[in-house]
């Protein structure tokens, strides 16, 4: 059974004093494929390390986090897009497979709206121009997210959800632009509400994450998330869906290579 992590940040600080005993685990547990997503400039370097040290296991992103996005949200991006067209020159042997996480976060700070807008609609415009897919990161913010989409539409435009948690229309609205939906911890929550109409979604439109370190699944919730906790997500989907874990597993990492490419 191989088992894709769509959104894992394997390279955080949270992982400094366990590292290569948290990706064991997560190898342990089926987890073959760990898709990384970008925050900023600060972390590309912890990015590269993880990959050079998991060359087969780890995809890398390329991307401004929406709360990251800060007065100096242009210097961002053009990091951004330096790393973007340093790797996916033909001659580089190692790639980008998505340009994440990208989106809109109104949940902490409201202070550069506009400031996240343009460098949300700017990085849908470099993926397009590498033929990417996009990583939405989406908080407090769907009405946003999807007035920037709307902008953005078109056939070149495709990618994840990232920790889905909106409505069923909004889930139904988010695959309208070509996105699959990124279902991690929370559809474990008893007060997570996804796991009430994700039946209505068909398997076709879902991938797995964990967002690890964060929104650890039940039993793990309120501690550190890691890849290995993927297994929790699935079991929870099993029920949901009514299909064996072996099935799931298949299914879903299917998809994420329809996203990735790979």
């Amino acid at each position: 059974m191989i088992l894709t992590d769509t959104h894992t940040h394997i390279y955080s600080e949270a992982f400094e004093e366990d590292q290569k005993e948290m990706m064991t685990r997560a190898i342990a547990a089926g987890v073959k494929r760990f898709f990384v997503p970008a925050i900023d400039s600060t972390y590309t370097h912890a990015m590269y390390a993880i990959e050079k040290e998991y060359p087969e296991e780890v995809f890398l992103m390329m991307g401004l986090h929406p709360t990251h996005v800060k007065e100096n949200y242009e210097e961002e991006l053009a990091h951004v897009e330096e790393e973007l067209a340093k790797r996916m020159q033909k001659e580089s042997d190692k790639k980008f497979f998505a340009v994440g996480e990208i989106g809109m976060d109104l949940y902490w700070d409201k202070t550069f709206i506009e400031e996240q807008k343009i460098a949300f609609r700017k990085q849908i415009q470099l993926a397009k121009q590498y033929k990417l897919p996009i990583v939405i990161h989406c908080r407090e913010a769907f009405d946003e997210v999807f007035e920037v989409l709307e902008l953005e539409k078109g056939e070149e435009l495709f990618g994840i959800f990232h920790c889905f948690t909106g409505t069923l229309e909004q889930a139904q609205k988010a695959i309208s632009y070509g996105m699959k939906l990124g279902i991690g911890g929370v559809v474990t929550f008893k007060n997570g509400k996804i796991d009430k109409f994700l039946d209505q979604i068909d398997i076709k439109h879902i991938v797995l994450e964990t967002d690890a370190p964060y929104l650890s699944p039940t039993p793990y919730r309120g501690k550190r998330n890691e890849s290995a906790y993927l297994i929790n997500v699935l079991e929870k989907m099993v029920d949901i869906y009514g299909k064996s874990e072996a099935e799931l597993a298949e299914i879903t990492t299917q998809n994420s290579k329809e996203v990735f490419g790979i």
